[in-house]
């Protein structure tokens, strides 16, 4: 037997930058038992994130720039270590992490691949991330990168050790870059 699931609400809270809604269901458990739940449900639209790399000089671009939510819970200066991302806005996956790459690393990256799919907050956030990793070079370097005008993104490009290293002592906290990482780790594509 599946969940069965009956919305009793659903008011938009805000629609300021994204849609924040109230949603009150009914829940069906399995064992028929009808829970009630409400929660609110931040729709922020979907998104898409890469991580480069470069096999040859065993390195990896990653960003380093402001993040509000982090900064509100505790995060001293409120910057994180990520991997270069966007939202899709009405762009396929693909297209929107090509522009991306080329906004805020100043790579115009070639050939890209698709490894996942992931929500990356389920429990209040509808997104679905795409994750991307595509192979760098520096004659793929078309500017200096930084993001567009209200971003001020630092461009990094560390060892891939050096990467891995930052993860294990808390510097670089971002859940894309962390999985992104991992992934490439694991893959055999770095040694």
């Amino acid at each position: 037997m599946s969940l069965k699931i009956n919305v009793i609400k659903d008011k938009i809270l805000s629609e300021n930058y994204f849609v924040l809604r109230n949603i009150t269901y009914d829940l069906t458990r399995q064992n028929g038992e009808v829970v009630r739940h409400k929660r609110e449900v931040y729709d922020r639209g979907n998104g898409a994130t890469i991580l480069l790399y470069n096999r040859e000089k065993q390195s990896v671009v990653l960003i380093r720039q402001f993040r509000i939510a982090s900064w509100v819970n505790g995060n001293e200066d409120g910057r994180l270590i990520e991997t270069c991302a966007g939202l899709l806005d009405d762009d396929e996956p693909e297209v929107c992490i090509r522009k991306e790459a080329i906004e805020e690393t100043g790579y115009q990256v070639g050939e890209v691949r698709k490894v996942f799919e992931l929500y990356m907050s389920p429990g209040g956030v509808t997104e679905i991330v795409h994750f991307f990793i595509a192979e760098y070079h520096d004659g793929q370097r078309a500017n200096n990168g930084g993001g567009v005008e209200d971003e001020d993104i630092e461009v990094l490009e560390l060892p891939f050790k050096q990467a891995l290293e930052m993860v294990k002592r808390g510097e670089i906290r971002d859940g894309k870059a962390v999985i992104l990482l991992q992934y490439l780790h694991t893959s055999g594509l770095m040694d």
